[in-house]
């Protein structure tokens, strides 16, 4: 056989039942960003490699970005994220846009890192931002959005959490245990690595950085504290909008929460299954201040965050919570009984269209028992016949592929009988 062409390493290929999981998580990413008001929105999916250059961090910049040279020279890039493109874009309409802006949008982007489960090349995201408020209340909005897509699609909080932090509070812990500012990036980078790492190594690393036995100490007792939260008045007032939002069972403090950390400036927050294997975070965000300082507008506080689909769609698969796949978006099949009434079976289902019905004819004249058969395989419901007594006398036959039941009814009626059976 001809070797076949491989697709290129860490990209996806979606077949109609991967496609059909992707655009069920779409549908959910729509429902739920809408049903908050927030409007969707996109950005080119080719960027100049500068955009990301002062914003994103020299890592994602020269070893996880797509980049080449266009046909002119410019070094562009395929986006690896959305918000540097979000900044250009409000930046350029500061003046004419209404705030605060909620905004949202679903769409591919590339990282070159090392594929893995729950992570590719090639994937598709879901990014919700709110722009021009500082609170709480509004931190606690974007959580409530992630929590009505996780109740949408079946996770219950038994199976999936949301964890909250505050920066502030962190910095304010820290200054209690006098961890020096300079040294506040490598503590959070520590924070952040305690789940990843053996304790005693996690220890070492610690006293390697330059913490006091007794800072360590007193850092160990700070992450093991699930209620430091009450001692900020940030987290009091965004847990009692959680609950008026009704999301409340969704979510929960945990000081070991530190994402973001050159970028988040209050509140954050990642949502992790918690009933699986795969311990990676379903998604993340948080609140950021002076959004367009860097592409000219001015200082615009927000908060938002992303999901990508690889992982979510692995929970969902591996929890029983991915709709059945569909072999066909059309539940009734026209037969063609024989070349003579071929145009007759598509005239019949261009009516049902018409009807607003979804139909499929049979594409050629074939045996009945052959056409029955393709219908099953395609998981049909209804097949329609019309053969040359039913032709002239204006009739068709509708059967029930779920019960065998099949009735003759005149051609003005099978749209309703079809709808009897759906």
């Amino acid at each position: 056989m001809k070797k076949i062409i491989a697709p290129v390493k860490g990209t996806r290929e979606f077949y109609p039942e991967q496609m059909a999981l992707r655009n069920f998580i779409y549908d959910k990413v729509r429902s739920a960003s809408e049903a908050f008001g927030y409007q969707e929105w996109d950005a080119p999916f080719i960027e100049s490699i500068e955009l990301y250059a002062a914003k994103s961090g020299e890592e994602l910049v020269k070893k996880q970005s797509f980049t080449f040279q266009d046909r002119s020279g410019d070094l562009v890039t395929l986006r690896p994220e959305l918000t540097p493109s979000l900044a250009r874009m409000v930046a350029a309409r500061q003046g004419e846009l209404t705030f605060p802006l909620r905004w949202w949008s679903f769409g591919p982007f590339w990282r070159y890192e090392q594929p893995q489960k729950g992570r590719a090349r090639e994937f598709f995201q879901w990014n919700v931002d709110m722009l021009g408020v500082n609170s709480p209340e509004a931190d606690a909005e974007l959580i409530a959005v992630g929590a009505t897509f996780l109740r949408s699609v079946g996770l219950s909080p038994q199976q999936a959490l949301i964890y909250v932090n505050n920066r502030r509070l962190m910095d304010s812990e820290f200054d209690a245990l006098g961890i020096a500012p300079e040294k506040r990036l490598d503590v959070s980078n520590l924070v952040d690595r305690r789940t990843k790492m053996e304790p005693a190594k996690w220890d070492a690393y610690a006293l390697e950085l330059g913490l006091t036995p007794p800072q360590l100490d007193g850092l160990k007792v700070l992450l093991s504290n699930f209620d430091l939260w009450k001692k900020s008045e940030e987290l009091v007032r965004l847990f009692a909008a959680l609950e008026a939002l009704g999301v409340r069972e969704y979510v929960k403090f945990d000081p070991n929460i530190m994402r973001g950390l050159l970028y988040y400036t209050g509140t954050v927050f990642e949502a992790f299954e918690t009933s699986g294997s795969l311990r990676r975070a379903i998604f993340g965000g948080g609140r950021y201040d002076n959004l367009l300082a860097d592409v000219g507008g001015q200082p615009l506080s927000g908060v938002g965050f992303a999901m990508g689909d690889v992982v979510i769609g692995i929970i969902l698969q591996e929890l029983g919570l991915a709709p059945a796949f569909e072999p066909s978006p059309a539940q009734v099949l026209v037969t063609v009984f024989d070349e003579r009434l071929w145009l007759e079976s598509y005239k019949l289902s261009a009516e049902l269209r018409n009807a607003g019905l979804k139909v499929m004819v049979f594409p050629e004249p074939a045996k009945l028992p052959k056409q029955f058969k393709f219908a099953d395989k395609m998981k049909m419901k209804v097949v329609v016949t019309v053969g040359p007594d039913e032709a002239e006398k204006g009739l068709a036959a509708v059967k029930n592929l779920s019960s065998g039941e099949q009735v003759i009814v005149r051609r003005e009626a099978v749209a309703d009988a079809i709808r009897n059976i759906l």
